[in-house]
């Protein structure tokens, strides 16, 4: 679980922030409140739920790259 909720904080820096302050620190305390609940949870579900987040955590920093790397060419 404590990995999980590592791999959620990642995540959650990655993606971009929202505006709304509330919103904001719900998604802060989320990975904490999930680690726990996980703690209890079968490992099965522990172990995909942490590989979803390291597969999420690739796809996005592909993207944010990919985006980078094209925005100084198209201007």
């Amino acid at each position: 679980p404590l990995i999980m909720g590592i791999s959620m904080f990642i995540q959650q820096k990655l993606n971009p922030a929202a505006m709304d302050p509330m919103q904001q620190k719900v998604m802060q305390i989320l990975p904490i409140v999930f680690t726990v609940f996980f703690a209890f949870f079968p490992s099965g579900l522990v172990l995909y739920w942490v590989v979803n987040n390291i597969l999420s955590i690739a796809q996005q920093w592909v993207i944010t790259r990919r985006i980078e790397a094209a925005a100084p060419a198209g201007a």
